[in-house]
């Protein structure tokens, strides 16, 4: 098939739409159920570059979650602690394999962003997925293969409407790429950059401690940030994005971003919130929005609020004081950061740092890196200079 015709583009009034190839070769791409539209193929194909180079680079199953062309969250596919079932809704008691535990950590990482995404596997999708998947509010799947198992599964999602995408692994795009926009065309050459560890050999910084598992995380940034939307500044810990801070113009921004999301993952933890008396029945959706104004200081005061805390939970509820939360996330340590351009001056290495950031990778390159490296240097950081920009537009 060379080409799909499409319901319409970015909106309804955008008509026509398509996808094909300009060479006039077959599509690498099959779609195996539902009509994905043209959002879904632009979240489906940068989805599918990051989980496919996550899994080179780790040598581990991955995955990702993506909502607009950016993603929510990435991960390895490592095992689930208990903890990690708790906050992430897992309701089975068996081993899941490895592509399920990377799939639920990426979904687990933001679960409000996720909301709605598009999910993208490193390997075949396998029942313990699929099961997954059917629960969750999710657009479509992009994949190498699929058991028959997990095939029969997903085609009875959304009233069999879920969208199903096979791609070839062995496809590759020419290295040239073009782009138009108000009727101008923008050529460039691919981003083939590798990212693997030969990255990480210039360290800047005092401390030069950065075990095996950092590494990893530093993978997991920065390919999360290749196709990030810019600016953007990614929390990396255990082989999972725990934060990701894109599309703003100002990097301390992305860096505070990415940060109270890093601290909400972490507050999820936190015994109260594990311990929420939800009412039965309720949707996971719901849940999720709860347990996130649950963390807010301002939303929580509607949440648990006479008349209003009954239609979430059984009982009232204890607030989680500022105090509470700042003890806790004190606890919050061995955390990575990324970012997708240099940091132009220290205020972002003090933010990451409140996050329980201990090591930072980052292209360098800004006239104040002294100040910077300076920064990182007073609390022992260790810091990498990859020499390379990752932007994504």
């Amino acid at each position: 098939m060379t080409e799909l015709e499409l319901k319409y583009g970015c909106n309804p009034n955008q008509k026509p739409s398509r996808v094909f190839m300009r060479n006039g070769s077959d599509l690498p791409v099959t779609v195996l159920n539902g009509r994905p539209g043209y959002i879904n193929f632009l979240d489906a194909l940068n989805s599918w570059q990051l989980a496919r180079e996550l899994k080179e680079a780790a040598g581990l199953p991955a995955a990702a979650s993506f909502k607009h062309v950016s993603p929510a969250g990435a991960a390895v596919g490592l095992p689930l602690s208990e903890t990690d079932r708790k906050i992430y809704f897992v309701e089975t008691d068996h081993d899941l394999s490895p592509i399920a535990c990377a799939y639920i950590r990426a979904r687990g990482a933001d679960r409000l962003c996720s909301y709605g995404d598009w999910a993208a596997l490193s390997d075949v999708c396998d029942a313990d997925t699929a099961a997954y998947l059917k629960a969750e509010v999710s657009d479509g799947i992009i994949a190498p293969g699929y058991t028959a198992e997990a095939l029969e599964i997903l085609k009875t999602k959304k009233k069999g409407n879920y969208n199903v995408v096979q791609i070839d692994p062995d496809y590759m795009p020419d290295p040239v790429e073009y782009k138009d926009v108000y009727g101008v065309t923008f050529q460039q050459g691919r981003n083939e950059y590798q990212i693997d560890e030969s990255l990480l050999t210039s360290i800047v910084t005092k401390n030069h401690d950065l075990p095996q598992a950092a590494k990893i995380d530093m993978a997991v940034a920065l390919i999360t940030l290749k196709y990030t939307q810019s600016n953007s500044v990614c929390y990396v810990k255990d082989g999972q994005t725990i934060g990701v801070g894109a599309g703003q113009q100002s990097r301390i921004h992305c860096t505070r971003l990415a940060g109270a999301k890093a601290d909400s993952w972490y507050l999820r933890q936190h015994p109260k919130v594990l311990n929420l008396p939800f009412i039965d029945g309720i949707r996971r959706p719901d849940r999720d929005n709860a347990i996130d104004c649950y963390l807010s200081e301002e939303e929580s005061r509607w949440l648990l609020a006479e008349g209003s805390w009954p239609n979430t939970f059984r009982e009232q509820p204890e607030p989680l004081t500022a105090e509470e939360k700042q003890a806790w996330i004190a606890g919050l340590t061995g955390v990575t950061c990324g970012s997708d351009a240099f940091f132009p001056f220290g205020d972002n290495v003090e933010r990451a740092r409140r996050s329980g950031v201990q090591y930072i990778v980052q292209p360098g390159g800004s006239i104040r890196d002294d100040h910077v490296i300076e920064t990182a240097d007073k609390y022992g950081m260790t810091m990498c200079f990859t020499g390379m920009r990752l932007f994504h537009h």
